[in-house]
């Protein structure tokens, strides 16, 4: 059967400089991971302390972007967007001079709230400009900015501070934010306050958090991150530690891990739309099983660095499929559906480098981080299992309320699938 119009129709050019400018979004929050080591050895801090720096960024992303998302609901949304990546690229240049840990950690908690903001409002302009059976291909554009980030600037920044200090990383980031910042002036088009009956309110966008269907999607994001970034935050010092890789072979790891996001990116933007919970399920069995194996054979090179790219490609499979799932069920407030989603991905990126970090604190070596993302993982396919049980039932209840007399069955959904 043809596609239907919408699905073919090109997105709108606004869609991808907002993944664009999230590159630069992503490669502040997973730089780290590549230059955990020398940022340690500089600053004087342990491995784990320093991977702390990753939740530091993730709890700013927790706090701001429901706070950001509530505070400009009736703001313009392009003048928003322009203010919050002004204030993430100074937070970078902050960064780059901090002369101790805790003024890092400060600024990372700082530029973490406008990149929150930024991600909330950007997702829901991206899905603004869509129709509703193209929402996880404008997210996957964006997220795409993600997986463009692991595979060109995560692997750059970690070149960067092993041959010019850890702080070139932060200078250089400070940069592509200001490029994004030009390209989002430019064309990303100026969008009227709503007025009347369509003004956003906030007490209305509320309600959507009674729904149970909002805080399964939420926990099952929130367990997906936390599974990936579990054992991505230490990454490096396993593959040197574990794996016995020489630490020159880091940028290479990740930029494979970024390849493989992107693969997954594209696969995810591609099946998702039709096929939701079945893109949910398959990505996030297969995250559960590749951190499983990756666990039991951590200690040979060959598998980590195969392992890492895999990882990239079933972790990054389901993003388009989780977040086109809460503007689903939280349709009815689009601002605070991608704030929603923002804070439970970095809820995740908080817990896992947390239980990650006590795991090796626990003496119990770096493949516990991966033991740690697959326990993780698996509550993610619970709980998705849950809201597909939730999501059918609820759908047979529709139909059973009609009369065959009086109305005809419903279609099927793309989420029934």
């Amino acid at each position: 059967m043809p596609a239907p119009p919408s699905d073919r129709a090109r997105l709108p050019i606004a869609v991808y400089v907002l993944g664009l400018s999230v590159f630069a979004l992503g490669t502040s929050e997973f730089m780290l991971s590549g230059i955990l080591q020398p940022l340690a050895r500089d600053l004087g801090v342990s491995i784990p302390q320093a991977g702390l720096l990753v939740s530091a960024f993730a709890i700013g992303m927790v706090v701001g972007a429901p706070v950001l998302a509530a505070a400009t609901l009736r703001l313009p949304r392009r003048t928003t967007l322009i203010a919050l990546l002004a204030v993430f690229g100074l937070g970078q240049v902050a960064g780059a001079l901090a002369p101790s840990y805790g003024i890092l950690f400060a600024s990372r908690v700082a530029s973490a709230l406008a990149c929150a903001g930024f991600w909330a409002v950007g997702a829901a302009v991206a899905v603004s400009l869509v129709p509703v059976t193209a929402r996880a291909r404008a997210m996957a554009v964006m997220v795409g900015g993600l997986s463009i980030a692991n595979i060109a600037g995560v692997p750059a920044g970690a070149l960067l501070g092993q041959h010019a200090g850890w702080r070139a990383a932060f200078w250089a980031v400070a940069v592509l934010a200001a490029i994004g910042l030009v390209g989002v002036v430019a064309l990303v088009p100026r969008t009227a306050v709503p007025t009347g009956d369509d003004r956003p309110q906030l007490r209305r966008e509320l309600t959507i958090y009674k729904d149970k269907q909002v805080w399964l999607a939420l926990i099952a994001t929130a367990m997906n991150g936390a599974a990936v970034f579990a054992l991505f935050s230490y990454l490096s010092p396993l593959l040197t530690d574990t794996a016995g890789l020489a630490e020159s072979w880091v940028p290479t790891v990740l930029a494979l891990f970024g390849v493989g996001a992107l693969i997954g990116t594209f696969i995810g933007g591609r099946i998702a739309d039709a096929h939701l919970f079945g893109t949910l399920f398959g990505g996030i069995s297969a995250s559960t099983v590749v951190l499983a194996v990756l666990a039991l054979t951590a200690h040979s090179p060959f598998a980590a660095v195969a392992l890492s790219l895999m990882l990239g490609v079933t972790a990054f499979t389901t993003a388009p499929a989780l977040n086109a799932r809460m503007f689903n069920v939280a349709n009815a407030a689009p601002t605070l559906a991608g704030a929603t989603t923002t804070a439970a991905f970095n809820i995740g990126n908080t817990l896992g480098p947390w239980l990650g970090g006590l795991a090796i604190g626990a003496h119990w070596g770096y493949p516990s981080v991966a033991w740690t993302g697959a326990a993780l993982a698996a509550v993610a396919v619970v709980t998705t299992g849950l809201a597909y049980r939730l999501h059918r039932s609820t759908s047979r209840s529709r139909l059973v309320a009609g009369s065959p007399k009086t109305a005809p069955p419903l279609p099927e959904t793309v989420e029934q699938r």
